[in-house]
């Protein structure tokens, strides 16, 4: 009524009430009356943005590709913007131009000349493949942009969501690529049986050395027990050695003992042949009949009848005739008990 009029913004928007060209308040989150013929409000909104962008570029090899992303931003410095650009508001809020929207037609220009930039780098194979490396290249590009600095601006990320190749060229790299799967798959083929092939050869070495260790053990252990049974022979062979030597010994020792022995007898019956010489020496010159009349102790009658008879015999020739009665020669005859 009468030019004046209420406004109010949320907390989300930087507020500037200029009134006759000077400021007269500023903040965020602003609510007043102000007198619309002399005044002038500007509302820059202070949240971030994201906008899509789709930049056709031509590559190292001359090959056209579609680079597809994302920028996001926010205005970290509203009243340079706000020198720079109009973000003026009516009484409900609404921008009276469209500055606003150029803020994102010049991010975009910074963003494809980046793009332009490092595509032009790249064959259409590496653009491909590089996403990551085209995505920082274009956001190290456009934070550092003199034109996002003027505007007060803070670049937050970047995403790049894909480089696509024309239509044409996508189905060649397509045929390229299950060619070169097929092979891929083919050489996984013949590497997987040349693999099993290879362990197969390395199993069966693996069996005919583990059977030559095993002929080679068997042959130390046989090795081993003829050493063994050797060994043995050539024990038993001492042994039977000793055992004849022993024996020759013991032989030896009876041998030197029976002659020793025998030596000793001789000499014994030396001994007694001497002493019996001696004993008989005293009576060699007597005749048997002194001898028998020394010894004649003990004789009984029937041994001196003998004796008598003994020398009728010697005399018989001087005898003529000898009676002899049965009673005598029974008494002779007859044993004494």
């Amino acid at each position: 009524m009468f030019g004046f009029n209420y406004i109010s913004f949320d907390s989300m928007n930087h507020v500037i009430h200029y009134k006759n060209g000077k400021v007269k308040k500023e903040g965020r989150g602003l609510s007043f009356f102000y007198f619309s013929p002399n005044s002038s409000i500007v509302s820059i909104p202070l949240e971030s943005n994201d906008f899509q962008f789709v930049f056709k570029e031509s590559t190292k090899d001359y090959q056209e590709v579609s680079v597809q992303g994302q920028i996001t931003y926010k205005i970290v410095e509203p009243k340079q913007l706000a020198e720079t650009l109009d973000f003026t508001v009516n009484s409900k809020g609404k921008f009276l131009k469209d500055d606003p929207d150029k803020i994102h037609q010049r991010i975009i220009n910074e963003a494809q000349t980046a793009s332009a930039s490092i595509i032009q780098q790249l064959n259409l194979k590496e653009s491909l493949r590089k996403l990551s490396e085209i995505e920082e290249y274009i956001l190290s590009h456009v934070q550092h942009s003199k034109t996002v600095k003027m505007l007060g601006l803070e670049i937050l990320s970047v995403n790049v969501l894909g480089v696509i190749p024309n239509p044409e060229m996508s189905r060649a790299l397509e045929a390229q690529t299950r060619e070169s799967l097929q092979k891929e798959a083919d050489q996984a083929i013949y590497e997987r049986r040349n693999f099993a092939v290879e362990q197969e050869r390395m199993i069966k070495e693996s069996e005919l050395n583990t059977e030559i260790a095993v002929e080679e053990k068997q042959k130390q252990i046989a090795e081993k027990q003829m050493e063994t049974e050797v060994v043995k022979q050539q024990n038993d062979q001492k042994l039977q050695e000793m055992k004849m030597a022993s024996s020759i010994a013991i032989e030896k020792q009876r041998t030197e003992m029976i002659g020793l022995k025998v030596e000793n007898e001789k000499k014994e019956a030396d001994a007694k042949e001497y002493v019996l010489s001696a004993t008989l020496r005293p009576y060699e010159s007597l005749d048997w009949k002194t001898l028998l009349a020394i010894n004649s102790k003990g004789m009984e009658a029937k041994d001196n009848i003998a004796l008598a008879f003994r020398e009728l015999a010697e005399n018989a020739d001087k005898i003529g005739s000898i009676n002899i009665s049965p009673e005598l020669l029974n008494s002779i005859l007859s044993t004494k008990k």
